[in-house]
């Protein structure tokens, strides 16, 4: 006999489980207390089965014969209704749990110890900002390369052309990991290659004439603040970036070996490097220690003694002094450093072990810190001293004729 919404209605607790069959296999359990639940009695391959449809009056009669139809239907086509139930539930939990954002978060969140803090809090909060609101609540491996040129596109139209291409590679760096753990197929950012503004790179503005160096190395010495002044007396020995400089801990360096080894963790390249320290910086270092040799950094903020100088302390003595963004940077002495020693016959190898450039060779960036270290300690010793040479002006300069400062007369190579 055929249930109906009036007598299930009127069924009351006996205490005891009942069965109320609707045919088909299904039928409506009585729990001793009264709750009603909708279940099919089926068998698949040999096996007597249940499947549960939930409760009754959530679910009523006619959704439940509806759900018993589609299962018999199910298995006619060689399909256990249980295990399809079960599929379906795990994709709608898979939805949920792997979108773009909860995957991009768990991926930043394993770089983090490999992160310095700054690039850390710039990615996260530039994901939160553009990409999050735009495909983060997507499954992962629905994102489509549409989908993701719509969101980085948004960024551009801001003129951000910069960011929103540094924005596409942590994207697809993010897909990256979601096709290794197993939650995409592909990475759509791959297919975006060439479909942004393309960028037109400018160099860092640094000066690289000997008598405009020594009008700058003048300046600086005669810089006010103590702290401040070192700090770019020190970036023009040992020319490392901006970050790495101001960032300095007194327990990298090793005043006995003259050396200043800057942790991988630090390193734009994520590699320990090495720099040899001259005469001139270890005597910065002597002065300096008085002051600051009880901070944890060479070059602590004058707001708190725990953190170091802003990025935009060093730049800011630059423009006091005269220096304007077409003129000079604190990333440009490192431009400066690179030209005059390659102009002057050091090997091209070693400055560039200098300067920390990548080494894209995987098993040879693990152990290239200490690369032409002894030829890097001639070659640091020697830039000391050329600077400090231009500074007192023991080198003459003179105007060429078509308006080049020239050396006059050329001075001999650094190598000693």
């Amino acid at each position: 006999m055929k249930l109906t919404d009036t007598f299930l209605r009127s069924i009351r607790p006996t205490g005891k489980v009942l069965k109320l069959s609707d045919g088909g296999g299904l039928y409506m359990y009585v729990s001793p207390v009264g709750g009603k639940l909708w279940r099919m009695a089926y068998r698949y391959k040999g096996k007597q089965k249940t499947l549960c449809f939930g409760a009754y009056p959530a679910v009523s009669l006619k959704d439940a014969r509806q759900k018993r139809d589609e299962a018999k239907e199910q298995l006619a086509h060689g399909i256990d209704p249980s295990a399809h139930k079960k599929a379906v539930k795990a994709a709608a939990r898979a939805r949920t749990e792997n979108t773009f954002e909860i995957v991009a978060r768990e991926w930043i969140e394993k770089q983090k110890d490999f992160w310095v803090k700054k690039h850390f809090d710039t990615l996260l909060s530039r994901l939160e900002l553009n990409i999050f609101p735009v495909i983060g609540g997507k499954p992962v491996n629905e994102v489509s390369a549409p989908a993701l040129l719509e969101a980085v596109r948004r960024i551009e139209a801001r003129g951000a052309v910069e960011t929103a291409r540094r924005v596409l590679q942590s994207c697809g760096q993010v897909f990256r990991y979601a096709v290794a753990t197993g939650r995409a197929e592909s990475d759509p950012s791959g297919a975006l290659r060439g479909a942004l503004v393309p960028i037109k790179r400018k160099a860092f503005s640094s000066i690289k004439e000997p008598k405009e160096i020594a009008e700058l190395l003048r300046d600086i010495d005669a810089y006010p603040s103590g702290i401040v002044r070192d700090a770019l007396r020190m970036a023009a020995y040992v020319f490392v970036r901006p970050g790495e400089l101001r960032r300095a801990e007194w327990t990298e360096f090793d005043i006995e070996a003259a050396e200043w080894r800057i942790p991988a963790a630090k390193m734009k390249m994520r590699e320990l490097h090495i720099v040899p320290l001259s005469k001139q910086v270890l005597s910065i270092l002597e002065g300096l220690r008085i002051f600051t040799g009880d901070s944890r950094y060479l070059f602590p903020s004058m707001r708190a003694n725990s953190a170091p100088i802003s990025d935009m302390t060093l730049l800011a003595a630059l423009r006091r002094l005269g220096y304007g963004k077409e003129q000079m940077t604190v990333h440009g002495f490192r431009s400066m450093a690179s030209t005059l020693l390659n102009e002057r016959g050091f090997n091209r190898d070693w400055i560039e072990r200098q300067l920390a450039h990548g080494d894209r060779n995987g098993i040879r960036a693990a152990y290239n810190y200490a690369e032409y270290l002894p030829e890097r300690r001639i070659m640091m010793q020697a830039w000391a001293d050329y600077l400090d040479r231009l500074r007192e002006g023991k080198i003459k300069v003179k105007i060429h004729k078509h308006g080049l400062v020239r050396r006059q007369p050329s001075p001999a190579p650094l190598v000693t």
